[in-house]
């Protein structure tokens, strides 16, 4: 009974540890993606700037 219960207990910290680990790590790409985004939306500003000033 007691090992049973370490046992199931091991596995509850797995998977607790596994929840953690995948949080950290979707909060890591979210944080990549959304910097690649903000760069992305700076360089089309300033081409747009560049394209306005030079069509006036």
């Amino acid at each position: 009974m007691r090992d049973a219960l370490s046992n199931a207990a091991r596995k509850v910290l797995a998977v607790a540890i596994l929840l953690a680990a995948a949080y950290v790590l979707f909060k890591v790409v979210l944080g990549f993606v959304t910097a690649i985004a903000w760069i992305a939306v700076v360089v089309l500003a300033v081409v747009g700037v560049i394209w306005a000033i030079r069509t006036l």
